[in-house]
């Protein structure tokens, strides 16, 4: 069944392609991960957790990929990040980054693509102020596993790792930045439907 512009309903940005496929998935699904790796590098320095434009990466491509092949990439993107690719902030991959207090987020990455995408699919990216709370929900997933791990990691370090230096180091600093992310990915998005619209 398709809608009056020829499109089947319930599509994401990537279904407007012209070409479908296991190939097409497949290279979307590297894309994104490409572009969150390239995203990683831009990076405010800080301890124990860096800003980095990830989090707005991994809501454009959960949105614009759909929520299984966005949580797809940003697997991929852990994976080989894990297996030594330079994809995580400040150019760092291998095994040694699960030491990283900073490395729960990473795991919130994949749920939160997948959020971001499963709203996508129901037109949530298509007018701003949904899109806006579509972001902002997606935005804070990777905190529920982002803090209880840089709790732990900072524990270990010997490091304070009490609830508010955890919420001090892991959360506060990152409200503002996380907002203004989602509302440059809410801007973003219906932009690019109407792009694609006038094709």
């Amino acid at each position: 069944m398709t809608n009056a512009t020829g499109f089947a309903p319930r599509a994401v940005l990537a279904d407007r392609l012209r070409t479908h496929g296991l190939a097409t998935d497949a290279a979307l699904v590297a894309g994104g991960a490409l572009f969150t790796a390239a995203m990683a590098q831009l990076e405010v320095p800080m301890w124990p957790v860096p800003i980095t434009g990830q989090t707005l990466a991994v809501v454009l491509v959960g949105a614009t990929l759909g929520a299984r092949r966005g949580m797809l990439s940003l697997l991929v993107y852990a994976v080989a990040g894990l297996a030594g690719a330079p994809f995580f902030a400040d150019m760092q991959g291998g095994l040694q980054a699960l030491a990283l207090p900073s490395f729960g987020y990473v795991i919130g990455f994949i749920p939160a693509a997948g959020l971001v995408g499963w709203l996508a699919r129901r037109d949530w990216d298509r007018n701003v102020g949904r899109a806006a709370v579509a972001m902002l929900l997606a935005s804070a997933i990777p905190f529920v596993t982002g803090l209880p791990y840089l709790a732990v990691a900072l524990g270990q370090l010997g490091a304070p790792s009490d609830l508010q230096s955890v919420l001090a180091a892991g959360l506060y600093p990152f409200i503002v930045g996380g907002i203004a992310k989602a509302l440059i990915a809410a801007g973003i998005l219906p932009l690019a439907w109407k792009a694609v619209g006038r094709r």
